[in-house]
């Protein structure tokens, strides 16, 4: 079970996040906080997996729990719950497992928990490799895990997640090249796939396709022996 520390200067705000993680079967305890210095004595006497920080907090924001969470020997992870995305890079800077947008919707915090649990299940682990992209005029961090497929819109690419696309000035060769590593695999010329999140496959049919979260993608003849090969290899057998 994962215990849980919620901080917020707003009443309601902390009620609706903590209701959303009651109904998690994978959280255990939730405090709560109403400020950063009630947060900090919280944080200095019970033990908790993950802080859940609403980063505007008048006196001590969500920014410097993070900081002082930071020195601890033995840091909970850090999820930062926000109305704006001007704090997403020095959020991802001070390793946050996850940055949420106000109103937080269920679905996406449930895969908030489940990169805790992942983190907690494998003791830790390295920071997540973040992305910068343009949108709109403004510089946006996200994920690598977070997008699903890649597109190649000539020498541009279009990473697509589960919320949003954005376009950035790299060919698919080159990601294809430099993500193969971190679970990803060209399916067609014009595609390039996050392995981990595939629902469906269909390899048998005359017209091969792979289904990544809710777009079905075509698997071109010449890729799919490859595709094949990759899915072989991990694929799990009877032991002997």
């Amino acid at each position: 079970m994962i215990n849980v520390l919620v901080a917020d200067d707003e009443l309601p705000a902390i009620e609706e996040l903590a209701f959303l993680l009651g109904r998690d079967e994978r959280i255990g305890t939730i405090l709560r906080a109403s400020s950063g210095a009630e947060a900090l004595r919280a944080l200095e006497s019970e033990s908790v997996d993950a802080v859940f920080l609403d980063i505007h907090m008048p006196a001590v924001s969500g920014l410097d729990i993070a900081r002082v969470i930071s020195r601890s020997s033995r840091p909970p992870a850090v999820v930062f719950v926000t109305a704006d995305e001007d704090c997403a890079l020095e959020a991802f800077e001070l390793a946050a497992v996850d940055y949420l947008l106000k109103p937080v919707r269920a679905e996406r915090l449930a895969r908030s928990v489940g990169r805790i649990s992942e983190l907690i299940r494998d003791g830790g682990g390295a920071a997540p490799e973040m992305i910068t992209v343009d949108q709109g005029g403004t510089t946006k961090m996200i994920r690598r895990d977070d997008v699903t497929y890649v597109q190649a819109q000539g020498d541009y690419a279009r990473l697509h997640t589960a919320d949003a696309s954005y376009l950035i000035r790299v060919p698919l060769a080159d990601l294809e090249q430099q993500w193969t590593d971190a679970g990803f695999i060209r399916t067609h010329r014009s595609y390039l796939i996050a392995l981990s999140h595939v629902t469906h496959l269909k390899l048998a049919a005359v017209r091969p396709s792979v289904t990544v979260e809710d777009a079905e993608l075509p698997i071109s003849r010449r890729h799919l022996p490859a595709v094949r090969e990759k899915l072989e290899a991990t694929r799990i057998r009877p032991q002997a």
